[in-house]
């Protein structure tokens, strides 16, 4: 079985976040593998050593990267890529693009990444990148099992559960509560020296130099420090007109 696992790294969820000039200062910081995408990791290892095959990660990102996709090696996964290159602008619609043209020249029986990114939050590459290549998609599973040619997910419908069953190959996206991601061991961070890592660019993709991203990221700003809370007084009547009058005049929400 031929799995290939989306993988991002962002900050360390820890991690004070500093803004400065509408950018996100990186000095100093830690940055770790998407949360989400262990859990993905983890089920793309236990599905290789229940049916065979090789877990293969696939990143686009900053040169740092590689070291969340050697964290993952050193969980147990097979072979890394990551594409890599300063055009790269890093919107949702751009890294689908990319990942696809990247993925259709790849023989795939599973995909597997995360729900959404931590530092983002969109959960959108995952989505379009099954459109792109006509894929059947599950976002936020909770359970997978595989049988032959057939997949059966349990998937989170926020408090309830919908069992789902698609034909593979198929994308998935992993909520909390699919597994429990292990620790790199000793051994597996020696190991994940040694196992297959490349490093592309675009150009080393045919047709992904032509991708332009959509959107541009101008600048970032803290939301505004939050005020104290305001007690109204009087009977219902007037209190239900002073807050009329702050909504309108003070909040500008009517």
């Amino acid at each position: 079985m031929d799995i290939f696992v989306l993988l991002k790294q962002t900050f360390d969820t820890e991690e004070k976040i500093v803004l400065q000039g509408g950018v996100v200062q990186e000095d100093g910081a830690k940055f770790v593998i998407n949360p989400y995408d262990e859990y993905a990791v983890e089920q793309a290892i236990q599905l290789r050593d229940e049916h065979g095959g090789k877990v293969t990660l696939v990143s686009v990102g900053w040169e740092r990267t590689a070291e969340a996709l050697r964290t993952a090696l050193a969980m147990g996964a097979d072979e890394a890529v990551l594409i890599s290159d300063e055009r790269i602008l890093g919107d949702e619609y751009e890294i689908a693009e990319i990942l696809a043209h990247y993925l259709r020249e790849q023989s795939i029986d599973l995909l597997l990444g995360g729900n959404f990114s931590v530092d983002n939050g969109a959960g959108q590459v995952a989505i379009r990148l099954a459109s792109l290549l006509g894929l059947p998609h599950v976002a936020s599973i909770t359970k997978l099992d595989i049988s032959g040619s057939t997949a059966v997910v349990h998937r989170d419908a926020e408090g309830d559960i919908e069992v789902i069953e698609v034909p593979l190959p198929a994308l998935f996206t992993a909520q909390q509560g699919l597994n429990e991601p292990r620790y790199p061991s000793l051994p597996g961070i020696m190991k994940a020296k040694k196992k297959p890592f490349q490093h592309l660019s675009l150009d080393d993709i045919p047709g992904a130099d032509a991708i332009i991203a959509k959107t541009a990221r101008t600048s970032l700003t803290l939301p505004p420090e939050r005020k104290a809370g305001r007690i109204l007084k009087g009977d219902l009547a007037s209190q239900v007109a002073e807050l009329v009058q702050s909504l309108r005049n003070e909040s500008k929400v009517i």
